[in-house]
């Protein structure tokens, strides 16, 4: 079998892929069989200035341009996000190892942030008080900042892009992209497609790097705001490196994320959630449901349903259409999230499921990141595995005597991403919903997170900043408000044009 040389992935700046010479690479694996697939180059601060001017360049006109204008591109772009959702699909399975139909849930859930972006006109839509005093009118108008940035990370290469720049870009923006090196391409293909759409070059631009890259963007004079998703150290690091230097930040953090199950819950149907929530995507999202409590006396039936769950699970390449759960995104990450396997057991948590023993498919290459499904039972806060944001396929039960107690769980803990409730009650659903110091809640839903036209966010170590991302935060976020206050004389009049107006 011919040995496939690894691609070269580069930056694309003002409209163009990069042709300069790297410094520095990283490989870029496939986590089904753990070949390096490409190598992607990695930007010094040199490459970011570049992409920075080529972005303050194209802000000259771009925030000039009609919001019919803006908004026809958006549409284009929507179209052509459609049309090519498979493709897109494929490269994100192919660099971050997700099911396919996990990565066509991603698109489909970016595509919606895109529909909204694209009813910018409404959305820009100021205020007007006429006679606020004598002969006076007051009006309030939204502009765009300048060149933004947007450091995604790997896993949501594709959907994570798309909660940021389409009304960056439809606000009247420039962006930079950093996407995580460990699955770059997806970025890449997402601007070929703004290109394809109309979008002006120098409009969006794709640097790949670590954290030389961010550092500079984050402390770039140019750079008038940073949206950032990741861990919660980093997601610090860049609140306050980026407001020391001026910049509005939305910076998105960690989780820990509680499954509240009361004992008058469907048991099958919380069971059902919490597998498809722990486990869906490998368990590197930062929504996943990592912690199940379960209010006594439903934790054996739980536990036991659970298990029965994980054992009919397929884990298998993403591509392959019969798996459930794919590998991880790459053989390090593996190797830490099965650290905590032994971790937790040196703790006195109870292994119910060892994840290092499940079977693979047929499909499953043996170099691949894989590790299966794994179960722990009776944890306790102050384990590692229950204080650690894991971001790996492991479910931890605690085990509480009321309701009360678990609201206290979830309310101690140092994270406020999202959180559910499963029960009939709806009177505890309600009383749920205003006690929890959460930032998105589900009642009877594992993975709460809102649809395009509400914001995205947590609270407390999970968000860094004092907006979310899209929805109504989102346009403000990407936009200043300006206040105008006017007096004219009598109007003049002058020349007769009968025809109908139009944008022109």
């Amino acid at each position: 079998m011919p040995v496939t040389q690894p691609q070269r992935i580069t930056h694309r700046i003002a409209g163009r892929p990069w042709t300069g010479t790297a410094a520095r690479h990283g490989d870029v694996h496939d986590p089904a069989t753990g070949a390096v697939t490409g190598r992607v180059d990695l930007a010094s601060a040199d490459v970011v200035d570049e992409a920075v001017a080529a972005a303050l360049d194209a802000f000259a006109d771009w925030r000039h341009a009609s919001v019919a204008r803006r908004s026809a591109v958006l549409f284009a772009f929507r179209e052509l996000l459609h049309a090519r959702r498979e493709e897109l699909a494929a490269v994100v399975v192919a660099e971050h190892g997700k099911i396919h139909t996990d990565a066509l849930g991603e698109i489909a859930r970016g595509l919606e942030v895109v529909e909204y972006a694209c009813g910018i006109p409404h959305l820009l839509k100021g205020g007007y008080t006429e006679q606020a005093s004598t002969g006076i009118d007051v009006y309030s108008l939204r502009q765009p900042l300048g060149p933004v940035a947007v450091v995604s990370p790997f896993n949501f290469p594709a959907m994570v892009p798309l909660w940021f720049f389409p009304l960056a870009i439809a606000a009247g923006n420039t962006v930079v992209v950093k996407p995580s090196e460990k699955d770059p391409s997806a970025a890449n293909l997402l601007a070929e497609l703004w290109r394809e759409a109309g979008l002006p070059d120098g409009v969006l631009n794709v640097v790949h790097g670590d954290r030389e890259a961010v550092d500079r963007l984050l402390e770039h004079p140019d750079v008038k705001a940073v949206s950032f998703v990741g861990s919660t150290p980093v997601a610090r690091h860049v609140h306050e490196t980026a407001t020391r230097h001026g910049k509005r930040v939305q910076a998105l953090g960690g989780a820990k994320n509680h499954m509240l199950v009361l004992p008058d819950a469907d048991l099958d149907l919380a069971a059902d959630a919490a597998v498809n929530a722990g486990y869906g995507s490998a368990g590197e999202r930062c929504m996943a449901v990592s912690v199940l409590v379960a209010v006594d006396p439903v934790g054996d039936g739980l536990v036991e349903r659970v298990k029965q769950r994980i054992a009919g699970l397929t884990v298998g390449p993403g591509s392959a259409p019969g798996s459930h759960m794919g590998p991880l995104v790459t053989g390090a990450h593996r190797d830490r999230v099965t650290s905590y396997l032994d971790a937790g057991v040196a703790a006195g948590a109870e292994l119910a499921v060892d994840g290092r023993k499940h079977p693979l498919s047929r499909d499953a290459a043996e170099g691949g990141f894989w590790l299966g499904p794994t179960l722990f039972d009776r944890v306790r806060p102050g384990m590692p595995v229950y204080d650690d944001e894991i971001f790996g396929p492991v479910l931890s039960v605690v085990r509480v005597a009321s309701y009360d107690e678990g609201l206290a769980l979830v309310n101690a803990n140092p994270y406020g991403n999202g959180t559910a409730l499963f029960t009939r009650d709806g009177g505890a659903a309600r009383r749920f919903q205003h006690e929890v110091e959460v930032g998105m809640v589900g009642i009877n839903v594992p993975i709460p997170v809102p649809v395009a036209y509400y914001s995205f966010g947590g609270w407390k170590a999970s968000l860094f900043g004092d907006t979310h991302a899209y929805g109504e935060d989102g346009v403000r976020f990407f936009t200043r408000a300006k206040a105008v206050t006017q007096r004219w004389p009598d109007p003049s009049h002058g020349g007769i044009n009968l025809g109908f107006p139009t944008h022109t």
